[in-house]
């Protein structure tokens, strides 16, 4: 694991800053891409102390900095980490939790997609890549950053997730299967946060955010003539997730937030 950018500072949740999120600290999984990058932006201007962690260090470091040029003062943050390797994961939760005094919230946005003509031309490779990325990296960073939300109190975790996993079709037998076993893995984090807060109400919230696909100002500037219709903008994508924090954890721990109309 190594840094990208660093400029920090040590501060507890306030509640009434500049921004609905002023004092938080939010970590993001796979911020590189379009999603994470208009998450970042969200977050930070949202007033959020933002540590976000992509394998990929070139388009990390551009996130980051895009971030933090667009919102003067905003601390954010970025470190390249294996998230299929649950040893860096855990030290990633770690570093972030010593560094910051806490950790309100992580953003799984570690996407990836196969697919396939018909079922009977599924290729069993995809499925072992689409674990890899939509399952594993989310087993790891629910394991690693679990116990630091309970800690912090109102915190949240935020499974990204699609339409797919509820509504299969033959082409997209592995991808679909591998949101779904996302989601299921996501709800029993929401189990775990439901036992810890006892009749107190869970300290931490375990949502899905369910889009059908996702769009962003590029792919609308190559496919002038797309619809991309039922897509869901990574800038609404972002706002929900800042919106996370405006219910309580109690009302949204182990539910699913359709982005899209669940039809």
């Amino acid at each position: 694991m190594t840094g990208i950018t660093d400029s920090t500072t040590r501060r507890g949740y306030e509640g009434n800053g500049e921004g609905d999120l002023q004092g938080r600290v939010i970590a993001v999984a796979g911020a590189a891409g379009p999603a994470g990058q208009a998450t970042l932006l969200r977050l930070a201007e949202e007033g959020a102390t933002v540590v976000a962690c992509d394998a990929d260090a070139e388009r990390l470091a551009q996130a980051v900095d895009a971030a933090r040029f667009a919102h003067g003062g905003a601390t954010v943050t970025g470190d390249t980490v294996d998230l299929l390797s649950l040893e860096e994961t855990r030290a990633w939760a770690d570093k972030t939790e010593k560094e910051f005094g806490r950790i309100d919230g992580l953003v799984h946005l570690v996407g990836g997609w196969r697919g396939s003509a018909s079922f009977a031309e599924t290729d069993l490779a995809d499925w072992d890549t689409l674990h890899n990325l939509l399952v594993r990296t989310l087993q790891h960073t629910s394991l690693a950053f679990e116990a630091p939300l309970k800690r912090a109190g109102d915190g949240r975790f935020l499974l990204i997730s699609a339409l797919g996993a509820s509504k299969p079709t033959a082409g997209n037998a592995a991808y679909a299967a591998s949101k779904a076993a996302a989601e299921a893995w996501t709800l029993a984090l929401g189990d775990s946060f439901r036992k810890a807060g006892g009749e107190s109400g869970p300290p931490a919230a375990a949502v899905i955010l369910v889009v059908k696909a996702l769009v962003n100002d590029q792919m609308r500037a190559d496919r002038p003539n797309a619809k991309f219709a039922g897509f869901t903008d990574v800038k609404d994508l972002a706002k929900a997730v800042v919106d996370t924090w405006n219910k309580p954890a109690e009302e949204l721990n182990g539910t699913r937030l359709w982005l899209t109309p669940n039809t």
